[in-house]
């Protein structure tokens, strides 16, 4: 997928949510889109899968610009989970919600019965098949649409903060999930404000702030910066600032990475070092 110089103005507004957004995305990849509330990061995104029209620049998916098709050609394409499942759960059923693009999509019967238990088994939704979406929990939903999603199998999938109420569990299962796409060759952006998430599962930060981008590069470089945190308002993950609160000179951001460090600095006696026996 290729993004060129994208703006974009609602309706009646003179100033631009966003200007000059530009990206690529590779197969197989998994880029974290940060930033501060009000960024145009959920904006960006729905111009990626159809769901907003650029106000200038383009979108290329497999080298179809999206203006030439409709929001339903690209979602084939360009799956999107929302940031509240509630905004796109319809069907009274699990297994039928996970159904219903598949089949909108004239899939074959055998190949759409394929494909959900696929998604049934990856997003550890086997025992909800036959419950309706709206009496398990709002987190487990999350999955819902992630299963929903996967099912027709899109080269680009886009998650909206995924791991908002999710406990330690359910995220390992999201990260999971993303290795199965890497696997895949598939690519995925995903919005989030968790730092953890981000160092455990992403090879590429994408940062917005003041209505444009800020910073793109490896998550040890964004999270090296000063400027782009404060720019962007967004936290170093919990070891990479008690590295930075030392004053390391490296950028460390796994507890492995720091413990190992301070071993070979001799900085830290074996009694004192933090237990890393622990997840």
């Amino acid at each position: 997928m290729k993004i060129n110089n994208l703006s974009f103005c609602y309706p009646k507004h003179h100033s631009p949510v966003f200007s000059n957004f530009s990206l690529q995305l590779q197969s197989g990849r998994i880029y974290g889109l940060l930033g501060p509330n009000g960024a145009g990061k959920t904006t960006a995104v729905k111009m990626m899968n159809g769901l907003n029209r650029p106000t200038q620049g383009d979108v290329l998916v497999d080298g179809i610009n999206t203006k030439d098709r409709t929001t339903a050609q690209v979602a084939r394409k360009v799956g999107y989970v929302f940031q509240n499942p509630d905004e796109q759960i319809f069907n009274s059923t699990v297994v039928k919600e996970i159904e219903y693009m598949p089949r909108y999509f004239h899939m074959e019967e055998d190949e759409i019965g394929r494909r959900t238990e696929e998604v049934l088994r990856l997003t550890g939704l086997e025992e909800c098949r036959d419950m309706n979406p709206f009496d398990i929990s709002y987190s487990t939903r999350k999955f819902v649409t992630i299963a929903a999603v996967l099912a027709t199998k899109p080269r680009y999938t886009i998650w909206d903060e995924p791991t908002a109420g999710q406990d330690c569990w359910h995220i390992a299962i999201l990260c999971d999930i993303l290795d199965h796409l890497q696997r895949e060759n598939t690519a995925v952006v995903v919005i989030t404000h968790d730092m953890e998430f981000v160092v455990s599962a992403f090879e590429r930060v994408v940062v917005m702030a003041n209505k444009h981008i800020i910073a793109d590069g490896r998550p040890e470089d964004i999270f090296s910066r000063d400027d782009i945190i404060k720019e962007a308002r967004i936290t170093r993950p919990q070891i990479g600032a008690i590295a930075h609160k030392i004053g390391l000179e490296k950028t460390i951001l796994h507890r492995s990475e720091f413990v190992s460090y301070l071993r070979e600095r001799r900085t830290l006696s074996p009694c004192c070092l933090p237990n890393t026996s622990r997840p």
